[in-house]
């Protein structure tokens, strides 16, 4: 129990269960078990009137309405905007992290700052120009977004007391702009090790899978280019286990079937709960990380890793980003070159070799508990916010 508490306000562009969501409710579950007052403002999935409350692990979750649908529900609606700043006026906090700095974050906890709160901006993609902008198909889209996501990525930075960031790639990105070095902390996502340890049969066996052959695990979404490089490197693996199949647990959007050479092979789940995520995971022999070398991966750390080391699974990874250091240093897994050839080569050396995949998978759990959870980099996190307060002008 900190004897300190303090008032935390947390504010996503993404819709309540999506994205960046997970990063700052994870933070603020366990800020607020820690005896924190925390809100955490969210867009509502479909709302577009009115505000909402509810109450969700001890944190006061508001949902803001948005004028657009789908995935148009993405930072920018003035609308959204205009909610969350009426909302919060007169409303004062000790802390403001912002979450991105898109419209509908960055100009509300601009006004939450006014009022006196130490203001936090967290960095956890790169969006801009050289980032994920780059992966957009529309040429037009791309290029005025290319504009408008580098002003709003990069012109706040300096407006923070204090800046997390998700990787070391970001970090010196931030510091280029002028940001102190000793403002900026490295936050990285957790695993959420509630969920014990399932041994594979059992999984298989609750998961409704009969297949013995090799299982390799997949969660989430994912760009164009590092699904072209799954498909080629899981076409190269069918070569030597014919009997193997790709688990694309929850939603996966992309077609990768049309790119294998037998769309049999793919086992897809759908939308489903994290704790079936972690089910599917825990039947499989391994799990991929198959990042292209792009801005876009540079500017990210993967939340899948996380969810296989919480699973107990050994990772195969391309050598992209801090996933070169992180991933031998705590014995993840392998880290491969990103191409198909080298993913492939890394990947059968482990179907090739199951105590060392077992060894991996124990411990990559032991890192999910022990260095990775969410509790330890939230005390981190709760750290930086005493000392950033500790010399806020009063």
């Amino acid at each position: 129990m900190n004897p300190l508490r303090l008032n935390i306000l947390m504010i996503v562009f993404n819709q309540t269960g999506k994205g960046t969501y997970w990063r700052a409710y994870h933070f603020a579950r366990i800020l607020a078990a820690r005896n924190h007052s925390v809100t955490l403002i969210s867009t509502s999935k479909q709302a577009r009137n009115g505000i909402s409350y509810r109450e969700i692990d001890g944190i006061c979750l508001v949902e803001t309405p948005d004028a657009f649908t789908g995935s148009l529900r993405s930072g920018y609606d003035p609308w959204n905007m205009i909610n969350r700043i009426s909302w919060l006026r007169n409303r004062r906090f000790d802390i403001v992290h912002a979450f991105e700095s898109r419209p509908i974050v960055i100009y509300p906890a601009l006004e939450v700052k006014k009022r006196g709160a130490a203001m936090v901006l967290d960095w956890a993609d790169w969006f801009g120009r050289g980032g994920s902008v780059e992966e957009r198909n529309n040429p037009i889209a791309r290029s005025v977004l290319r504009i408008v996501e580098t002003y709003y990525e990069d012109h706040f930075r300096k407006h923070a007391s204090g800046t997390t960031v998700i990787n070391n790639f970001l970090k010196v990105r931030a510091i280029s702009m002028g940001v102190k070095p000793e403002t900026i902390r490295l936050v990285r996502n957790g695993s959420d090790t509630r969920s014990a340890v399932i041994e594979r049969k059992e999984a298989r066996n609750q998961a409704g899978i009969r297949d013995s052959g090799p299982l390799i695990g997949f969660v989430g979404g994912t760009y164009d280019s590092d699904a072209r490089l799954m498909a080629k490197a899981f076409n190269r693996v069918l070569d030597r286990y014919p009997n193997a199949k790709l688990i694309l647990a929850g939603y996966f959007n992309r077609d990768i079937e049309s790119l294998l050479a037998d769309p049999r092979v793919i086992i897809r789940t759908g939308p489903i709960t994290s704790q079936q995520v972690h089910m599917y995971l825990s039947a499989c022999d391994l799990c991929w990380l198959p990042l292209s070398d792009t801005g876009a991966n540079l500017g990210r750390w993967p939340f899948k890793l996380n969810d296989y080391m919480t699973a107990g699974r050994a990772t195969v990874s391309t050598d992209i980003g801090d996933l070169k250091e992180v991933v031998p240093c705590y014995k993840l897994g392998v880290v491969t070159k990103p191409d198909p050839d080298s993913f492939a080569a890394g990947t059968l050396d482990l179907l090739n070799s199951p105590d060392e995949a077992i060894s991996l998978g124990n411990t990559a759990r032991a890192a999910a508990e022990n260095i990775f959870d969410w509790e330890i980099i939230t005390k981190e996190l709760e750290d930086f916010y005493l000392g950033l307060l500790s010399n806020q002008p009063r």
